[in-house]
């Protein structure tokens, strides 16, 4: 997503020019190109899927809506399994219209985990919950401490269900170090992402993700925090900005993989 002006294939040869081993996926594009030829272009390219973006969306409170949703969830498990990634990310989904019930819709995402984790576990992937920035609450998702998420995903077996540790949402709460100790202590930390927090957020602040190195974030100490928790696995760059994706995108991921170096490694 960080360079979503890339094509797929674009995408895969820019990677390997400047040496970067892996890359995690979103479903939109993967599916615009075909999740069979994608799944093949990068194997053959011999780049490694860290993560498929996104599953979730499953606080409906219509049968027919939650329906669709577990068997929209279904179909992205299946997609991460074609494509060789263990693991799927999930935004669990923000409040149904007219609803103000918080803890409602969460009980509801742990009803769908219960369906979800158990075919996840069968095609040999796991489930991700990403907390969001509580800002998104409302419309986007109700989980948005990495407490939250922990009593969600410690409900289910670590090999079915776990938690994303992404630093542009959690960097504000002072217990998501003690909550990273614990995700690491339970083996439930199943991805990590990094984003940096730049003011002023925009317009509908969704595309508000700062290049790494032009915020407020130290990406160095929550690195610190996931390695210390025991996590070993690959770190991901996540970037919604519209003046990123205005640019040239072989450009972008140049720069992105310079910040890193610079401001992660």
């Amino acid at each position: 997503m960080t360079v979503k002006q890339l094509s797929i294939p674009e995408l895969a040869d820019a990677c390997l020019e400047l040496g970067v081993p892996g890359v995690g996926l979103w479903r939109e594009p993967v599916r615009s190109h075909g999740v069979e030829a994608t799944a093949k272009l990068v194997r053959e390219a011999g780049l490694t899927v860290t993560t498929l973006c996104r599953g979730g969306f499953l606080t409906a409170t219509d049968p027919a809506e939650r329906a669709a949703a577990l068997a929209d969830n279904r179909r992205a498990v299946e997609e991460a399994a074609t494509l060789g990634t263990e693991v799927l990310v999930l935004v669990s989904g923000g409040l149904p219209a007219g609803s103000r019930d918080l803890g409602a819709a969460r009980e509801r995402i742990a009803d769908a985990l219960a369906e979800l984790g158990p075919y996840a576990e069968q095609h040999g992937v796991r489930l991700a919950i990403e907390p969001l920035h509580p800002m998104f609450a409302a419309d986007r998702c109700v989980v948005s401490t990495l407490t939250q998420a922990l009593d969600l995903a410690e409900r289910f077996p670590a090999h079915q269900v776990g938690v994303t540790v992404d630093t542009y949402h959690i960097w504000w709460d002072d217990q998501a170090p003690a909550q990273i100790a614990r995700a690491g202590a339970g083996g439930r930390i199943h991805t990590f992402q990094l984003a940096d927090w730049t003011t002023p957020l925009p317009a509908g602040v969704l595309n508000g993700r700062g290049q790494i190195g032009d915020g407020a974030i130290d990406m160095r100490e929550w690195r610190g925090y996931v390695e210390a928790a025991g996590y070993t696995g690959p770190i991901e760059v996540e970037l919604f900005n519209d003046a990123l994706w205005a640019r040239n995108g072989r450009e972008v991921l140049a720069e992105t993989a310079e910040r890193f170096l610079t401001h992660a490694a």
